[in-house]
């Protein structure tokens, strides 16, 4: 499903922007002119009980030692390019979007994006992004929220 239907049929409101090609977060956050700070990038991992999606900024990097405790998660370990492929049919690799519930996945937010009034994602490709306010992102999500974030 792709994130604009999903956001339409959970009536929440966005802003789809294309960019320049662009294969990180911080490298989204250039291309839309916005703090990597406001940057949502997942993290997909995998621990006992499935796959989950962490969300973070574009300037941190997962703890993987505190998303397995959120999680309930003896160990966590990072999803593989074969896997992506496979959970995410539908998305360039590497631009997915950070929402779990669009795969039947769990997520997990960083509590740092707590901090602003939005967020902006991938929509899965490297040319396309979608603002929305973190509140309706949080509500789309159910995500689960604790501090998963170093750096």
């Amino acid at each position: 499903m792709k994130l604009e239907t999903y956001l339409r049929q959970n009536a929440v409101e966005f802003e789809k922007h294309t960019h320049t090609t662009t294969y990180t977060a911080q490298g989204l956050a250039h291309a839309e002119h916005v703090s990597g700070y406001l940057v949502a990038k997942p993290v997909v991992v995998r621990g006992d009980a499935g796959f989950a999606i962490c969300v973070l900024s574009a300037p941190h990097h997962l703890d993987r030692k505190r998303a397995a405790v959120a999680l309930h998660e003896k160990d966590l370990r990072l999803a593989t390019e074969a896997e992506m492929a496979e959970l995410f049919p539908d998305c360039e690799l590497g631009a997915e979007p950070p929402i779990g519930a669009m795969f039947g996945l769990r997520t997990i937010m960083d509590e740092h994006l707590l901090a602003d009034e939005y967020v902006v994602m991938q929509a899965g490709t490297h040319r396309d992004s979608i603002r929305v306010r973190r509140t309706d992102f949080q509500r789309v999500c159910r995500p689960l929220v604790a501090p998963i974030a170093m750096g």
